[in-house]
C-alpha cells in the first residue's frame, strides 16, 4: 500500500509472538524482498477496531505513522471487516489510541482522515538531551544544532515519534537532505534518533517539504512529520489553523487549532497483493 508515495507492506495476523524486526528488513529490501519504507503488522485488538504496529525498513519501531496510519484503515474498511455505517474507526498503537474517519467512493476509501493525537513538547517526550531548564515549548521552537560547522535552527516536536523541522528559505528541491538528514538523524542530543524534516513556506497555508525518516532515509512523504511541520508553523505565526503540506509524492492536509489533536487527511492506495514465502 502506499499514502502519497510512502509506501508499506501491510500483513494482517494474530501472530503476538514473532519477530517481526527481521521480516521488515527481508520484505522491504527493494532488491531481494518486496520493496517499502515499512511494515505495517495488522493485529486483533480487545477494545479496538485493530492493533496496528509499525516497523521501519531496517527493522527498528516505527511508533506510529501517519501515512501507514491511513493505509491501515483503508484495508480495513475495504476488507468489509467494520460494520456498515460505521463512522468512526479506533486503532490501538504504541503510542495511544488513534481514530480516523473515512470518504468513500464507489463504495471503496478514498480519503482518510485520522486523528494524530496531541503535539508533545516536553525534552523526555521528544526525547532530547538538552541543558537544564529547556523544557519548555518556546525553548523547542528554532532550538540550534550545529551539523558540519553550519547552525540549524531545529523545531523539535514529537507527534508519538520525534521530528525536527528545519524551515528553510529555498526551494527544498535544492537542500542537502541526503548528506545532512542522516547526520541530524544520528545527532547525539537524540538518543532515538530523529525524523528530519525541511519546509519552506509558500502561500496561503501551503508547504513544501521533504522528510529524511528514522530508520528508512529519505521518502516521498511523512504523515507525521506533515503533522509536526503544520504544528511548528502554527507556533510561529505563519499558518492559521490548516496546511496544505506538499511533498515530492503528494498532498497531505493537517488541521491544528493551537491546543489539542492534529488531524492529518489524504489518500491511501492498494498497489498489489501476494504471497511471501514462510519460511
Amino acid at each position: 500500500m502506499q499514502g502519497t508515495g510512502n509506501d508499506f507492506v501491510l500483513v494482517e495476523t494474530k501472530d503476538t509472538r514473532r519477530d517481526w524486526a527481521p521480516l521488515a528488513v527481508a520484505m522491504c529490501d527493494r532488491h531481494f524482498g518486496i520493496g517499502a519504507d515499512g511494515l505495517l503488522v495488522i493485529l486483533p485488538s480487545a477494545r479496538h477496531n485493530f492493533q496496528m504496529r509499525v516497523f521501519n525498513s531496517d527493522g527498528s519501531d516505527g511508533g506510529i505513522s501517519g501515512n501507514g496510519l491511513r493505509c491501515a484503515v483503508k484495508y480495513f474498511v475495504d476488507e468489509g471487516k467494520v460494520k456498515p455505517g460505521k463512522k468512526e474507526i479506533s486503532i490501538e498503537t504504541t503510542t495511544g489510541i488513534k481514530t480516523a474517519t473515512v470518504t468513500k467512493r464507489a463504495d471503496k476509501v478514498a480519503k482518510v482522515k485520522a486523528g494524530m493525537g496531541e503535539p508533545r513538547f516536553e525534552a523526555q517526550e521528544i526525547p532530547v538531551v538538552i541543558g537544564r531548564n529547556q523544557s519548555k515549548v518556546k525553548s523547542m521552537i528554532k532550538y540550534p544544532v550545529t551539523i558540519d560547522g553550519k547552525e540549524l535552527k531545529l523545531n523539535l516536536v514529537s507527534m508519538g515519534n520525534p521530528h525536527a523541522i528545519y524551515f528553510y528559505r529555498g526551494d527544498v528541491d535544492n537542500f542537502p537532505l541526503a548528506s545532512l538528514g542522516p547526520k541530524v538523524e544520528h545527532h547525539k542530543i537524540f538518543p532515538q534518533r530523529v525524523n528530519f524534516e525541511v519546509a519552506r513556506l509558500l502561500s496561503d497555508g501551503q508547504i513544501e517539504a521533504r522528510t529524511w525518516e528514522r530508520g528508512v532515509g529519505e521518502t516521498l512523504a511523512c504523515g507525521s512529520g506533515a503533522c509536526a511541520i503544520t504544528v511548528a508553523a502554527r507556533l510561529h505565526g505563519y499558518i492559521k489553523d490548516k496546511a496544505t503540506i506538499k511533498e515530492p509524492g503528494g498532498t497531505l492536509e493537517v488541521e491544528w487549532d493551537g491546543l489539542g489533536e492534529v488531524f492529518l487527511s489524504g489518500p491511501a492506495e492498494i498497489v498489489f497483493t501476494g504471497e511471501w514465502p514462510a519460511n
